[in-house]
């Protein structure tokens, strides 16, 4: 501000513009408008200004669920972010924030499978094709309120932008991606054991487990040496412990360790395995620990992530492991045959065991059988951790079954070394020692799903030949691999292809199946054609997100600008999951929404090239490796730069008493509710201020309220400037200024800008925040508007000098 505004030839302005009161809901919801609203010479709204010239800076947003609403942790998140991307374009950088939501395959089945069961329908009434269309209705009614409520926040997001994984151009890039790493043999079909939620029947991630303590038993079982056997101390059978007595069923060993002088004599032997009669035999591995128990361990490598292994070791193959539970966990027969006579028991329950039981069921007929047969020595209380779908609620159940990995040990190796090197610099630094324990002990990554909404898998089968070139009749499953030949390609045509050189025959001969069964017609029946049906199974949510800071740039397309939504975003998809798949039953207008990336001059320039890699990411230290540690992976392999250069990883947003937030506790705090107690500046300044790197931060009602008189403090300061003629700086070039008060604060605001310089290099959010608010409040509103009242009213003042 120059002199002269300092102190204007008319007397002191009566009145300000301003209201007298300050109201966040009114002046937030004009200036945000007023911000996202398109220049109508550029068509560019100011969040994403015309700056083709400048130092490109980029920042891609978190997505959200699509069926998410905002939370505490989104609100951290995406201030922090906004504190960034507003600094960077005020500093005059090409600032881009891409935003967009996730399309979240498990939530939004569950959502919209919820709403058709509030009116008795369900998905299976339904063909495929129909229910995604109803998912992509529910998504164009509700699908964009995560993206307002970010809004409301004051996101200054590039909102013309908005991006969803389910778009055509991104699920072109996942295709790809997943083609590609096949054809790597970075990607492979495999039998191996799962973490499978009977409520949902998909397999999840082992990052989508979570694991309870709850009270539980050890039950503690004989098992009759087979064959007059005998243990050096005479007993007949080994003693066997179990928290979970129905997999028993299953078990095809018992392990014993080598040192074990107890078990020496009997490794090789069988034992007779209870109910089922079956001999399985006694190995030794030092899995079995002699300290623990009876120091003799039961099997069950179809049921048990570390009996799965000691499985391997011992010879058995996973295609020849017992399954003993279908997809509801419900007992099926594995191939054995119980051989307890059939009227040993007279309660009718317990001779159907092996059909149809549910898990727990089975659990209390089969300890009621080994109770009965004398063969139950003991049980003792005991707190079992308890894995449990952090969706669904259900306890969550070691599974075998074929499915799709990803060879996630050969991915991290380039992302540890970037992280080693610089490369990407982790904040805080105390979090590199938990990403490479992590990455460097990384398992194969399942990335497919039993779902119906997501990222169709682009894989097609179809049956094995015989010698004679004829089609094997194989109609028990997709799980036998053996008996299907697989196409993978990224659309049927290109199936059709490999295909044609597998049956060595005519492209027109081989037709898209609509399953297995109708994919060919046994060999009695051939008629020469042969069907290819696809994978039914769809792509882990987090295998297309970990594309998102290149595919929402246009990859694979490097040249072609990106199409991108007009307006307020949020519109829906025209196509469903693949670019295969049917078209949507109500498809938007032809065009409707879409634009091409072009400056006022019609210009066309690469996004990807210009802004990736990004400059920094935020996230929450909970998605690190959902997330964060996928993102690194996938970019370097792809486009041999890492996706970022800085990984900022902030605290959780805590109770007000130190607790987690949860819904089962109750204290889940809703931003919404500050925001409109509060105001959406308070909230966002209180989260920037008392982040604090490797903190988590702790809500606390009065510091929200300290800071919604920081913003009333900053109108009335306005208001004060503006009544007495006071107004902003028409141009870039600092005034002069000659009253000692004037260099005074000319002073104080240099070194005020140097403070929140250094702070933000450091991404030292509070110490910038904190720099703000004591020049703000103490510097210039308590001293220096004070101090030139004197100047407004043409009163002499000692700072005044000379004059």
């Amino acid at each position: 501000m120059t002199d002269t505004t300092l102190a204007p030839a008319e007397p002191t302005l009566p009145h300000s513009g301003l209201a007298k009161t300050f109201d966040p809901a009114t002046i937030e919801a004009k200036w945000a408008a007023h911000w996202e609203a398109p220049d109508p010479a550029t068509g560019r709204s100011l969040f994403r200004p015309h700056r083709p010239d400048a130092t490109p800076y980029t920042i891609v947003n978190p997505p959200p669920n699509v069926t998410g609403a905002l939370h505490i942790g989104h609100a951290l998140d995406n201030t922090l972010q906004d504190v960034l991307i507003r600094y960077e374009r005020l500093r005059g950088k090409d600032a881009l924030w891409v935003v967009g939501t996730d399309h979240a395959g498990i939530a939004t089945q569950m959502v919209v499978e919820r709403q058709m069961a509030e009116v008795q329908d369900k998905r299976t009434n339904y063909s495929r094709e129909d229910f995604i269309a109803k998912v992509w209705e529910w998504k164009a009614q509700s699908g964009g309120e995560i993206t307002r409520q970010l809004r409301r926040l004051g996101c200054s997001m590039d909102w013309s932008r908005e991006q969803f994984t389910m778009d055509p151009h991104f699920t072109r890039a996942v295709t790809k991606v997943f083609v590609q790493l096949f054809n790597e043999g970075l990607l492979y079909r495999d039998k191996r054991l799962v973490n499978w939620d009977p409520g949902l029947k998909t397999a999840i991630s082992d990052l989508e487990v979570e694991t309870r303590e709850v009270q539980g038993k050890f039950w503690h079982f004989r098992y009759p040496l087979a064959d007059g056997v005998r243990l050096a101390d005479g007993r007949d059978y080994i003693v066997v412990a179990t928290t979970r007595p129905e997999t028993m069923l299953a078990d095809m060993a018992v392990a014993v360790n080598a040192s074990d002088a107890r078990y020496a004599s009997v490794v090789g032997q069988f034992v007779t395995l209870p109910i089922t009669g079956r001999r399985i035999p006694i190995i030794a591995d030092d899995h079995a620990d002699p300290e623990l128990g009876s120091g003799a361990v039961k099997i069950t490598p179809g049921h048990d992530f570390n009996d799965f292994e000691v499985g391997k070791r011992a010879g058995i193959a996973p295609a020849e492991m017992l399954n003993m539970l279908d997809s509801e966990a419900r007992i099926v027969d594995p191939g054995f045959a119980c051989q307890i006579p059939a009227d040993f028991f007279t309660d009718e329950r317990m001779r159907s065991i092996r059909i149809g039981v549910d898990r727990f069921e089975a659990r209390k007929i089969v300890i009621r059988m080994m109770g009965d047969l004398d063969l139950l020595e003991a049980v003792e209380d005991r707190i079992v951790n308890t894995p449990y779908g952090d969706r669904s609620g259900r306890i969550i159940e070691p599974w075998l079954t074929d499915q799709w990995y990803v060879d996630a040990a050969t991915l991290a190796r380039p992302a540890i070394e970037a992280v080693k090197s610089g490369a990407i610099e982790i904040v805080p630094k105390s979090w590199e020692k938990t990403f490479f324990n992590w990455m460097d002990n990384i398992q194969p990554w399942c990335v497919s799903r039993q779902l119906w909404w997501g990222h169709r898998i682009p894989v097609w089968y179809g049956p094995a030949i015989d010698k004679d070139g004829k089609p094997i009749e194989y109609l028990a499953g997709i799980d036998g691999d053996d008996a299907l030949e697989m196409f993978v390609a990224e659309c049927f045509e290109d199936a059709v292809q490999i295909a044609v050189k597998k049956y060595t025959g005519k492209a027109d001969d081989i037709f898209e199946a609509d399953n297995r069964i109708s994919g060919f017609e046994g060999a009695a029946s051939w008629n020469g054609r042969i069907g290819i049906w696809r994978d039914p199974n769809v792509l882990d949510t987090w295998f297309s997100s970990a594309l998102w800071p290149f595919a929402t740039l246009g990859w694979p397309e490097e040249t072609v600008p990106l199409p991108f939504r007009g307006g307020a975003g949020g519109g829906v998809s025209p196509i469903s999951a693949m670019p295969t798949d049917r078209p949507h039953p109500n498809p938007s207008p032809e065009g409707e929404g879409l634009k091409s990336e072009s400056g006022p001059e019609g210009e066309r320039e690469s996004l990807l090239a210009r802004h990736y890699p990004g400059d920094v990411l935020i996230s929450g230290f909970d998605i690190l490796f959902f997330w964060d540690a996928r993102m690194m992976m996938q970019g370097l392999h792809f486009m041999k730069q890492p996706p970022f250069k800085t990984l900022y990883l902030h605290g959780l947003v805590r109770a007000p008493d130190g607790q987690k937030m949860s819904k089962s506790k109750g204290n889940v705090i809703d931003p919404l509710g500050l925001i409109d107690r509060y105001g959406a500046d308070a909230l966002r300044f209180f989260m920037a201020a008392m982040e604090s790197q490797g903190r988590d931060i702790k809500m606390d009602d009065s510091r929200l309220e300290g800071y919604r008189n920081f913003a009333t403090k900053l109108w009335n300061a306005a208001r004060f400037c503006e009544a007495n003629g006071i107004g902003a700086s028409d141009t870039l070039a600092a005034p002069s200024a000659s009253l000692p008060v004037n260099r005074w604060i000319i002073g104080e605001v240099v070194q005020t800008v140097a403070a929140i310089d250094a702070a933000l290099a450091a991404y030292r959010f509070d110490d910038a925040a904190n720099a703000i608010y004591a020049f703000a409040w103490g510097t210039f509103c308590d001293w220096y508007l004070e101090l030139i009242k004197p100047v407004l009213s043409h009163k002499p003042s000692p700072l005044q000098g000379g004059g």
